[in-house]
């Protein structure tokens, strides 16, 4: 039995989109459900560098303090997962005004308190969700960004997070374009408002709510972040929850969302998720 599934585990190809909760990296998430797999097959990771066992990978990286939708590619899939990064994607975010930490989110330490006050008439007036309604305007569309300090980013091969947890300087990474497609507020009780996000790759959500609340002439941070849907794998209708993780049920859903996924160039759809069995 357990060779079946090894032979069955290490022929699975494709994309297939996972929930990661609050509290892991996506790596370390990854890490888990790859050892989960393997596991349930008999097998071990190979130690060697540049080998793997099982081949899998991430199209996007969620941060430890957001949940939501992770799309995971598994052997030849891998090859897939840079539309992945590109492609839009969706999040539901709650911003506190007043308030900037120095990662941009609820995990930081508070770097500056300000009153959220509007001062786009007069400076006595809280801001309202006419007031934010109408900057949110001014965020749609091509716009030019300044991703976080603490970000996946990398300076000479290393994450800018883990060069400033390591007590190094590190300079903001140029502005850079990035696009917004859809940006709507669907819920403000002051301090707190809800975004709905849609846009594209290479976007960062909490530099967002960071300018809106700079462009309110105050300032804000991320309390909550949910990606819903990132390519065409939504939360609610695809993603896998942690106690799916078997073999079986990855197969399937290789199987049922291959028809999801375009098909690259020159290249036959994988119509069962599975490819001819390879050596352990």
């Amino acid at each position: 039995m357990a060779a079946e599934k090894a032979v069955r585990l290490l022929s699975l190809s494709g994309v297939f989109p996972v929930y990661k909760p609050r509290g892991p990296t996506s790596a370390q998430f990854l890490s888990d459900l790859k050892r989960r797999l393997l596991g349930e097959a008999g097998l071990k990771e190979l130690t060697k560098k540049r080998k793997q066992t099982l081949k899998i990978g991430h199209g996007g990286t969620l941060d430890c303090t957001a949940s939501g939708v992770l799309v995971v590619g598994i052997g030849d899939g891998t090859k897939l997962l840079g539309a992945m990064l590109t492609g839009t994607k969706k999040y539901t975010a709650v911003g506190e005004l007043g308030r900037a930490t120095d990662t941009l989110d609820a995990s930081g330490a508070v770097t500056e308190e300000k009153p959220y006050v509007s001062c786009l008439v007069s400076c006595t007036d809280h801001i309202t969700r006419e007031d934010l309604e109408n900057v949110l305007k001014t965020f749609m569309g091509d716009i030019m960004q300044v991703p976080p300090l603490f970000s996946a980013l990398k300076r000479d091969g290393k994450r800018l997070s883990c060069l400033l947890r390591e007590g190094a300087e590190v300079a903001p990474k140029p502005a850079r374009p990035v696009v917004v497609y859809q940006l709507t507020v669907t819920d403000f009780q002051p301090p707190l408002f809800t975004l709905d996000v849609e846009c594209g790759g290479g976007f960062y959500v909490r530099s967002l709510v960071s300018d809106i609340g700079k462009a309110l002439s105050s300032c804000a941070n991320v309390k909550e972040l949910i990606r819903t849907k990132q390519g065409p794998f939504s939360l609610d209708e695809h993603a896998l929850r942690e106690d799916s993780w078997d073999i079986a049920t990855v197969a399937q859903s290789l199987k049922d969302f291959a028809h999801l996924l375009p098909a690259e160039p020159g290249a036959k759809r994988l119509k069962t998720g599975e490819k001819e069995a390879s050596h352990v």
